[in-house]
């Protein structure tokens, strides 16, 4: 007998509702670059409301999940406005598509209007258009494909835009999960390339001051001396660095540990023994790795650098933790299908694998769903200049990222 699936009688009807929407699809991925929304400083809740008018503009309905002012200025952001999309074809699962409307600034060295969603020879550039403002479209125009074979489904579709991925998630996928505004089965997040992510690492960001004492220069005897003692921290962090790569996840893509050390400041005058030193360091944590214990273990060899110095007081504040990402039971729900329309629409493999940045798929996976990584990208992040000027994406990747999801959500909501 013929292999045939669920979704076999959907690729017609939903490539063709794609292909009717296209030009829409890029004017209102267009729209969403064009409307700035740097994180920092994260004051987002105007390209919120300009998301949520476009979606408006094409029939869904739209909910504002406003987070109050004190809530956000504890990520030191500015403002935030979660939307909520929901559209029931009846009873049964609900997935959940989530993806980022926050981004890192442009940056220096553009050659294209970082805010103008240009388009040269079928790439579009632009602040957020491949991570992940592209997903915004993918997502929304992947659910109204689904309107042509609606009658055969059964279940939720929900569109989670959040806005605070640059600074954690914590009153984005965190609080929707937290505060009951929805309980999603299983959940697509943002991707970065063609491949299905499944893992991801995490991350520890630490905020250490020594204090000293200050003194006058020519007396450096009575004073205690901040910037030597986090100069010895700094050596005990590059020795503890030193042996990461030994470490490789058994997870392909993750790699190793990592740790950088991204920012340091202290110090009064030239003249003057420095009373205070902070740095900030980034530990990038495996999947296998167990967060309280990483952190347990820089707070340690913190302290043994420190040991030595008379007069020096450390203080270690935790900025931000990420969970890494694990795969869940039941995630091969998702799997399945995105890989293999990917693989008939791309003509090539598509690898499922982890990454080494963190995201907001691990969210939903704390709170139990079920996640995958996917969505609009080129084979690499690197190709899209993520984070990086000229950031860009190739429109055709959108189109297939587009018609994917679309096939993947109607094969798991599916009816019998």
């Amino acid at each position: 007998m013929p292999d045939t699936r669920p979704s076999d009688a959907f690729v017609s009807p939903v490539a063709a509702a794609v292909d009717a929407r296209w030009d829409a699809e890029i004017a209102f991925l267009r729209a969403l670059v064009r409307q700035p929304s740097d994180n920092p400083p994260g004051d987002c809740a105007a390209h919120a409301e300009v998301a949520a008018g476009l979606l408006e503009g094409l029939g869904l309905t739209v909910e504002r999940h406003w987070v109050p002012d004190d809530v956000v200025r504890t990520v030191g952001m500015v403002s935030c406005t979660n939307l909520v999309v929901r559209k029931s074809f009846g009873d049964g699962p609900t997935v959940a598509l989530n993806a980022h409307g926050d981004v890192v600034p442009p940056g220096d060295g553009w050659t294209h209007d970082p805010y103008g969603g240009e388009v040269v020879d079928g790439v579009m550039y632009g602040r957020g258009v491949a991570v992940s403002k592209s997903d915004f479209a993918t997502y929304a125009f992947a659910l109204l494909a689904l309107e042509p074979v609606a009658e055969k489904l059964s279940g939720t579709v929900e569109l989670h835009f959040t806005y605070d991925e640059e600074t954690g998630g914590g009153i984005g996928p965190a609080w929707i999960l937290g505060q009951g505004i929805s309980r999603p089965d299983l959940a697509i997040s943002a991707g970065f390339s063609h491949a299905i992510v499944t893992a991801h690492n995490g991350v520890v960001h630490l905020a250490v001051t020594l204090r000293g004492r200050s003194a006058h220069a020519a007396k450096p005897d009575e004073g205690a001396d901040a910037i030597e003692a986090m100069a010895a921290v700094l050596q005990a962090l590059y020795v503890e660095r030193r042996a990461y790569p030994e470490r490789v996840s058994a997870i392909p893509g993750i790699g190793h540990p990592n740790l950088t050390v991204g920012l340091i400041e202290g110090g009064i005058n030239t003249n003057v023994v420095p009373d205070r030193c902070t740095i900030r360091l980034d530990r990038r944590m495996t999947p296998e790795e167990d967060p309280a214990a990483v952190e347990a273990r820089l707070r340690t060899v913190i302290a043994g650098a420190v040991a030595g110095h008379a007069g020096i007081a450390v203080e270690i504040e935790r900025v931000l933790l990420a969970s890494p990402l694990r795969r869940l039971d039941g995630a091969e729900k998702l799997i399945d299908p995105v890989r293999r329309h990917a693989r008939r629409l791309l003509g090539e493999e598509v690898p499922v694998e982890g990454v080494p940045l963190y995201t907001d798929a691990r969210l939903y996976a704390e709170a139990g769903v079920p996640t995958i990584g996917y969505g609009a990208g080129p084979r690499t992040f690197l190709d899209a200049n993520g984070h990086r000027a000229d950031e860009k994406l190739v429109l055709n990747d959108l189109r297939v990222a587009t018609e994917v999801v679309a096939l993947a959500v109607a094969e798991v909501l599916a009816r019998p």
